[in-house]
């Protein structure tokens, strides 16, 4: 059983504390992506449980075992980092093997496992290769199959996609995806892209600051999330802001942003309704905000004014900024039937149902409830 938990852990170098209290349960077999933006602390907790960093305060357990003082080397980890780091002197077969002929392994174990590796990751025709004789790609599933031989407990991946341009990072997240189906074993994956967790995870543990923010499902990330951090992190583009102001009454309740009126409904306005002129952070995403004319099959909602500045043809959809009133900029992801000029004033639907409100002084939704799958949250002042 290879789950993988963090207890109390406390990061340090010097005066600087890198993660100050890191509780998190990673689950046997699963899939689960360490995201957040530069300096979050991600890769460092990454290397933590690889024993390349050693921890300043409580423990680190794979499975029943703590591993807080047990060398790297015996930690039943493999892991696959951003510069590949394969030997350039080395075959490929040489390159996967090494680290078997290390632990003495037998030449015909040796040679088995490197070539099922190396046939379900495609590259069996290149093991005599070097690695300068390989693509950028290439490179990436040796140093995939030099983990995959080692069959550990733990894989543990940092940014691996990071060196690969764009084609090839889609066909190699979805090569990673599958293999994690094919060897059940449990990975734990850093990246900053969170388009690559939100299409690889199990679950996706968000942290900033070396705090984590919220560990959840991709959907309920997406659906539900804790704060306004989480909120424009998870989701491409991001999601839009507006400081607002609750007004009207129980009968008509808006979120006034000063530039445009939002009128609440339903579980909105019922928890609101005491709360006329509560300063709050409007957000909603820029797909939920539609050009009249082709408004999704059961989407309704109220109207805003707002100039178009900026267009962005994606093919797929149409990306669409725009500015409501003096300075309340925000993004919209339209139909790309949508006939639009820049410097055209549109009336575009806001989908009330999917409208999100946080606090304006904790940043914290006003409505989230978090998901099933979800195991830690830890917001700021909690840390």
């Amino acid at each position: 059983m290879a789950t993988v938990t963090f207890e109390n852990v406390l990061k340090q170098y010097g005066d600087f504390v890198a993660i100050p209290n890191l509780n998190l349960t990673i689950r046997d077999k699963e899939f689960l992506v360490l995201v957040g933006p530069s300096g979050c602390g991600k890769s460092t907790a990454l290397r933590c449980i690889a024993g390349l960093e050693e921890i300043s305060g409580g423990d680190i357990k794979i499975g029943d075992r703590i591993v807080t003082d047990v060398p790297p080397k015996d930690r039943d980890i493999a892991m696959v980092f951003q510069s590949y780091a394969l030997y350039p002197h080395m075959s490929v077969y040489d390159n996967m093997a090494f680290g078997l002929k290390l632990r003495k392994v037998p030449k015909s174990e040796i040679d088995k496992r490197v070539t099922k590796a190396a046939e379900s990751l495609g590259i069996k025709k290149f093991l005599d290769r070097k690695p300068k004789a390989l693509s950028g790609g290439q490179r990436q599933r040796v140093a995939l199959g030099r983990a995959i031989v080692r069959d550990p407990s733990v894989f543990l991946f940092d940014e691996p996609l990071s060196n690969l341009d764009a084609k090839l990072r889609v066909q190699t997240r979805a090569e990673i995806a599958t293999l994690h189906q094919q060897l059940g074993t449990t990975f734990v994956y850093v990246t900053h892209d969170q388009v690559e967790a939100m299409t690889m995870a199990d679950r996706i543990a968000v942290m900033k600051d070396g705090i984590l923010h919220q560990c959840d499902s991709p959907q309920n990330l997406y659906n539900r999330p804790v704060n306004v951090f989480v909120g424009g992190f998870i989701g491409s583009p991001s999601m839009n802001f507006f400081d607002a102001t609750i007004t009207g009454d129980r009968r008509e309740l808006y979120v006034d942003t000063g530039a445009f009126r939002i009128r609440l409904s339903g579980k909105h306005a019922d928890y609101l309704a005491k709360d006329v002129s509560r300063r709050v952070i409007f957000g909603v995403r820029p797909e939920d905000i539609h050009h009249p004319e082709y408004l999704p099959s059961g989407v309704k909602g109220p109207k805003a004014k707002a100039k178009v500045e900026l267009l962005e043809m994606m093919g797929a959809e149409i990306n669409v900024f725009m500015i409501a009133g003096e300075d309340q900029r925000f993004i919209a992801r339209v139909d790309p039937r949508a006939h639009f000029r820049v410097g055209d004033t549109v009336e575009m639907v806001f989908n009330i149902d999917t409208l999100h409100l946080f606090d304006s002084e904790t940043e914290k939704s006003l409505f989230n409830t978090v998901g099933e799958d979800s195991l830690t949250v830890s917001l700021l002042e909690d840390a």
